[in-house]
């Protein structure tokens, strides 16, 4: 007996190291989604070009991927070593020096391109409703986790069936010695296998119950139902009608305003069926009669279309917010909008592919602060920050090739916090 406890003893450690390391790795996962959006998607779009290439197949004119991953982590020493790919990306783009992200890992990296890669890759729709929208797919294909829980277990296993092995192989040569071998304690009153399984299960409660806490008061992928099914992708992507048009005082305001009943009847007056656009679908897959929801916002606004008059009766339509930050929180969208030269896609999503909308981003204060740190300022051409005379003059003389909004105060807790 004192023998296994030895073993166990000298055990143990290396089973909560490895266990450790499987559990960290777990949390550290690489997801490519996220970190694209995270890192990424101020500059880069996997399809398109905009102040830096597109990503989707980037990585296949690197030759020598090491210098990729240098070039993600700083992209000024590999342009300094003189490789030619990241000279050409360099000059091509106007010399814009691309942000460095020396926290990400190869790994990390890794996942980003497989993430752009694989976007855009159509889903089989199902019966009675449209293919999967690929710019909301999950990027589950670089999620980890549960290969790593997987494997955690594996090992734990054949660890634990190697020492009884070991346990039984000790006891066997020990009575064939003539040496006197006590009862073996049953492994569930063994106080090694308890105290293990007790700090086992610690850990992962305190992982649990910590990734539960952190998303306490989020809402990402929040998506209620409205009282009038309204499509973005009809109106804002087939349409190409402006967001500044129904969200007014977007531009000059602190809240993008939700349309009111005359906003939407100033086109359907005269649009009163649904009669040339795609088919809509609501989020189950369910198809969604056009003319019926037109309809209602008659019913809503009080409006004959028949006689082309309102009859009085009208009310406002009772939308269910969607985006809503807490009380604590200061956020100004003419601040982002209009002096900051932000997309509305930046925190809303692909809002002009999305049938029914719902929350993008998690709008948790870690991404609005990433963003702001990895955000570069606008400043050419631009009043509003006509004030930094400093930034201004070391842009000019070259001492600094970008401001980023982290610069000039933008991670500063009263910036959002009253």
């Amino acid at each position: 007996m004192i023998y296994h406890r030895s073993i166990v003893r000298s055990f143990l450690p290396g089973l909560l190291l490895l266990i450790s390391f499987s559990f960290a790795n777990s949390v550290l996962a690489q997801d490519g989604k996220a970190l694209f959006q995270q890192k990424c998607a101020s500059c880069h779009a996997p399809e398109k070009v905009l102040i830096g290439p597109a990503l989707k197949g980037a990585d296949a004119n690197w030759e020598d991927r090491a210098q990729l991953h240098n070039w993600v982590r700083n992209s000024a020493a590999v342009i300094k070593s003189g490789y030619p790919r990241a000279v050409a990306v360099f000059n091509q783009f106007n010399k814009i020096q691309m942000t460095a992200f020396p926290e990400l890992s190869d790994a990390q990296i890794d996942a980003i391109f497989t993430y752009v890669n694989n976007f855009g890759a159509a889903t089989t729709p199902g019966p009675g409703g449209p293919a999967e929208d690929p710019n909301l797919k999950k990027a589950s294909d670089s999620d980890n986790t549960l290969l790593y829980g997987i494997l955690t277990i594996i090992l734990a296993v054949i660890a634990l069936i190697l020492l009884q092995v070991n346990s039984n192989l000790r006891k066997l040569s020990e009575e064939k010695d003539g040496q006197t071998i006590p009862e073996p304690v049953p492994f569930y009153r063994n106080k090694a296998y308890i105290a293990t399984a007790a700090i086992i299960l610690f850990m992962i409660a305190g992982w649990l119950i910590f990734k539960g806490a952190e998303g306490l008061g989020r809402e990402k992928n929040y998506q209620p139902k409205q009282p009038i099914f309204y499509s973005h992708t009809v109106h804002a992507g087939v349409n190409q009608i402006s967001c500044l048009y129904c969200h007014g005082n977007t531009m000059e305001g602190k809240q993008a305003n939700i349309p009111s009943v005359n906003i939407c009847m100033n086109c359907h007056m005269g649009i009163t069926e649904y009669t040339k656009g795609p088919k809509l679908y609501n989020a189950e897959g369910k198809e969604i009669d056009g003319t019926a929801e037109i309809k209602k916002l008659h019913e809503y606004a009080g409006y004959d279309p028949a006689t082309k008059k309102y009859n009085g009766k009208g009310k406002p339509i009772e939308w269910v917010r969607i985006h809503n930050l807490p009380d604590h929180v200061y956020f100004n969208h003419s601040q982002h909008v209009n002096a900051g030269k932000v997309q509305c896609q930046t925190c809303h999503g692909e809002i002009q592919k999305m049938g029914e909308v719902k929350q993008f981003a998690d709008l948790s204060m870690g991404w609005c602060v990433n963003c702001h740190r990895e955000t570069k300022v606008q400043f050419a051409d631009n009043k509003f920050y006509s004030i930094y005379e400093k930034f201004h003059e070391d842009l000019k003389n070259k001492k600094i090739d970008s401001v980023t909004v982290e610069m000039i105060g933008g991670t500063e807790c009263q910036k959002c916090h009253y």
